[in-house]
C-alpha cells in the first residue's frame, strides 16, 4: 500500500459523527478521501467545509444499493487513480425490544448495515485486486456484540453488526494472499450527534469512567490502516467496557 500521504481512502457514512472525523483524519495525513452519505446536499456542504477541495470527492447514495459502492470506486479511480483503503462506517443503530421489531425494521438493518458493507467491500476488493498491491479495509462494529446490555435491547442492529464481525474474520483469511488486510474497530459509547445530550450518563459503564470521543475512534482506524502485520483483528475502543466495571 502507498504511504499515507499518497493514499486514497473511501469512508462510507462520512457526513457526520465518527465517519466525518475519520475522513478528517485521513486528510490530515495528506491523503485523498472519497466521502459518502445519503443526503446529497449535506454531503456537498461537508465536502466544502473539509477545506481540501483537491483531495476530496463526494458520492451521495445509500450503500444498501450496490450501485453506490460501484460509484464510490469509480469516483476514487477517476479522481485519484486508485483505492488503497476502505472504511465501512455507514450504518444505523437504534434500541428496540425484540418482540416489537417489525420485519421492515429488521430488513432495514440487514440491508443498510450488513448488505451495504458486503456490497461496498466487494466493489473495493475487485479494484484492489486489479491494482495488485494490496490494501486495507477497516469495518466499524460495536462492543455490544461481545457484551450486550439487558437495559439496552438492540437485537436487530446487533444481528446485522454481528454479521460484519464475521465478515471481517472471513475476509481477513480469504484476502490475505492478495495482501489485503481486513480489521475492525468496535467502539463503545461514543459522543456523536446521534447519541444526544445525555450521552455522558453512560460513562459509568466503562472502566475509564467516561464515554469515548470520535477522535479516539479515528486514531484506532488510522492505526489499523498502517499496521502492516495486523489482519483479522477486532479492536475494542470502549474505555474498558468489555473488561469490567469501574
Amino acid at each position: 500500500m502507498n504511504n499515507m500521504n499518497e493514499t486514497t481512502t473511501i469512508v462510507t457514512g462520512s457526513s457526520s459523527g465518527i465517519g466525518l472525523d475519520i475522513a478528517r483524519g485521513f486528510l490530515r495525513k495528506g491523503g485523498n478521501v472519497v466521502i459518502n452519505g445519503r443526503d446529497a446536499e449535506k454531503l456537498s456542504r461537508i465536502a466544502g467545509e473539509l477545506g481540501a477541495e483537491a483531495r476530496v470527492a463526494s458520492v451521495p447514495g445509500d450503500i444498501g444499493n450496490g450501485e453506490t459502492g460501484e460509484a464510490l470506486v469509480r469516483a476514487a479511480v477517476e479522481r485519484f487513480g486508485r483505492v488503497d483503503v476502505l472504511v465501512n462506517n455507514a450504518g444505523t443503530f437504534e434500541p428496540k425490544p425484540f418482540v416489537d421489531v417489525t420485519q421492515e425494521e429488521l430488513d432495514g438493518y440487514l440491508n443498510g448495515n450488513l448488505r451495504g458493507t458486503y456490497l461496498t467491500t466487494q466493489a473495493v476488493v475487485r479494484q484492489m485486486k486489479r491494482q495488485g498491491d494490496g490494501g486495507a479495509i477497516v469495518n466499524i462494529g460495536t462492543v455490544l456484540i461481545d457484551h450486550a446490555i439487558g437495559g439496552f435491547p438492540a437485537s436487530a442492529p446487533l444481528a446485522s453488526k454481528g454479521g460484519i464481525h464475521a465478515l471481517t474474520n472471513s475476509l481477513a483469511a480469504e484476502l490475505a494472499a492478495d495482501k489485503i488486510r481486513v480489521n475492525m474497530v468496535a467502539p463503545g459509547v461514543v459522543r456523536t450527534p446521534l447519541q444526544g445530550a445525555e450521552v455522558d450518563a453512560f460513562g459509568g459503564i466503562a472502566l475509564l469512567g467516561r464515554v469515548g470521543e470520535v477522535e479516539e475512534i479515528t486514531e484506532a482506524v488510522l492505526y489499523l490502516t498502517e499496521a502492516a502485520f495486523v489482519t483479522g483483528h477486532i479492536l475494542p475502543v470502549d474505555g474498558g467496557f468489555i473488561t469490567g466495571r469501574a
